[in-house]
């Protein structure tokens, strides 16, 4: 490989195959001075097919140097070699051959990080998280960093937690123009928020209101919901009684309902949420008005 002073490079790439079962390798070709990593993929991917073809065929492969035509994407022959030594493959005295134990591979090998393949098949396999969240974690190595430890803490919901990372807490950072890793917001911080609202201790609105909370100071989660009183919602009873409040104050849309614009439930329902500071539960709510106007 040869360095230019202006960091452009040019590799050369050697290519040979042999067919199963074989142990010697076949007629090598030399592809000449390729200058970049994406051309040096297509390269090798060209020549290997080009050379597979032929002994297929079973025409031999010739001896020669070749060089990449980048915008044909194929290599071409510029000239051949009757010697192998031509290519000057022989020993070199001052590189000892180097002996490596298996076992310094196999633990080299399982050290290595996942894979982002690996990654994304887990994220959808293992933890149920759409497809479409998945890849867009994966994109950014910051974004995996802090789903990952976001999931030490809280990992019953990966769904929930994905959810919360790509909408609010990506609204958050794009909104200051910050990277994730400048949010104030700890991974550890969206995952105790995120199971106090898979708990249903908190309603999403609760969530979302905390988050901002979040974001411009270091608080506890579960403080906040206390000193705040933001606890949810859930006694049916006590949401049973501001349903027929608002329906009480909203014979117009209850008529509306009545008549077939189930839209109108969306409104009614924003008045016992609005009425109860986004503290009620959404589908305990959702259940009683439908209940309740149905009489």
């Amino acid at each position: 490989m040869a360095i230019c002073k202006e960091g452009s490079f040019r590799c050369d790439a050697n290519v040979s195959l042999r067919p199963d079962g074989e142990k010697k390798l076949g007629t090598r070709a030399e592809i000449k001075n390729i200058n970049s990593f994406r051309f040096i993929e297509n390269a090798i991917n060209y020549e290997i097919e080009r050379q597979k073809e032929l002994l297929e065929e079973g025409k031999e492969v010739i001896q020669e140097t070749r060089l990449y035509d980048a915008d044909r994407d194929e290599t071409r022959s510029m000239r051949s070699k009757e010697e192998a030594n031509d290519y000057r493959y022989f020993p070199d005295p001052d590189l000892l051959p180097i002996s490596i134990d298996p076992s310094l591979i196999e633990t080299i090998t399982s050290s290595l990080p996942e894979k982002l393949e690996e990654k994304l098949e887990r994220y959808t396999n293992q933890l149920s998280i759409k497809e479409e969240d998945a890849y867009e974690i994966t994109r950014n190595i910051d974004l995996i960093d802090y789903f990952e430890e976001s999931l030490e803490t809280y990992n019953r919901n990966p769904q929930l937690l994905a959810n919360f990372l790509l909408t609010e807490i990506m609204a958050i950072t794009n909104k200051a123009n910050i990277q994730i890793n400048d949010l104030d917001i700890t991974p550890q911080s969206l995952a105790q928020l995120i199971e106090r609202l898979d708990d249903g201790t908190i309603s999403s609105k609760i969530a979302k209101d905390i988050l901002n909370q979040l974001k411009d100071g270091n608080f506890s989660v579960d403080d906040l919901i206390e000193d705040q009183g933001l606890q949810q919602i859930t006694d049916e009873d006590q949401i049973k009684s501001v349903v027929l409040e608002v329906i009480n104050e909203n014979h117009e849309q209850k008529n509306q309902y009545l008549s077939g614009k189930e839209q109108v439930l969306g409104f009614l329902i924003g008045k016992v949420m609005q009425k109860t500071k986004g503290k009620a539960n959404p589908k305990l709510v959702n259940d009683l008005m439908k209940q309740e106007l149905s009489k």
